[in-house]
């Protein structure tokens, strides 16, 4: 298949759950076609497949890296949390490095880990939300389970195959 590929982040089942939950309950529904998620890399060529899969599964043979949420991100039309975690950055840094010549501009400039929860409304709406979420997350931590790869299809994604920290 020809359809470029996505990384991201696992969350752990306790974490997945209130994600999906508040991104089901901010995202405008007829734009919500992706679970709640953490990108590290947002389009790789579909060629890249097995050595994407093979260096992937080198970095989920460690334990799963140390994460935490570290506030609210103001995406103008949209609300994100942000992600800490040095061990996730270290992670993407080298998968980054084995893929140098295979990234696009987005994926090969500066990565800001976060999950978003509200795109595409009207930023007075936006601004609403992160009101009402202010210091709820602050410091919590966010258990990740593995990495992931899915094929871009348009708009919704193709789940491709799953990898799970060891540890």
């Amino acid at each position: 298949m020809s359809a470029p590929l996505l990384v991201t982040a696992l969350f752990a089942d306790g974490d997945n759950g209130w994600l999906q939950e508040l991104r089901r309950a901010h995202f405008p529904p007829e734009r919500n076609r992706v679970p709640a998620h953490l990108t590290l890399f947002h389009q790789l060529p579909p060629s890249a497949e097995g050595e994407l899969h093979r260096r992937i599964a080198a970095c989920a043979a460690a334990p799963a890296p140390h994460a935490s949420l570290a506030g609210l991100m103001d995406l103008g039309g949209g609300t994100a949390l942000r992600v800490e975690s040095e061990e996730l950055e270290h992670i993407r840094f080298e998968l980054a490095a084995g893929l140098h010549g295979l990234l696009t501009p987005q994926d090969s400039g500066r990565w800001t880990p976060h999950v978003t929860i509200q795109n595409k409304v009207e930023p007075k709406e936006a601004r609403r939300l992160q009101q009402m979420l202010r210091g709820r997350f602050d410091g919590r931590p966010l258990e990740l389970k593995g990495l992931a790869t899915w094929r871009y299809l348009g708009g919704p994604w193709e789940p491709v195959k799953q990898f799970t920290f060891r540890g």
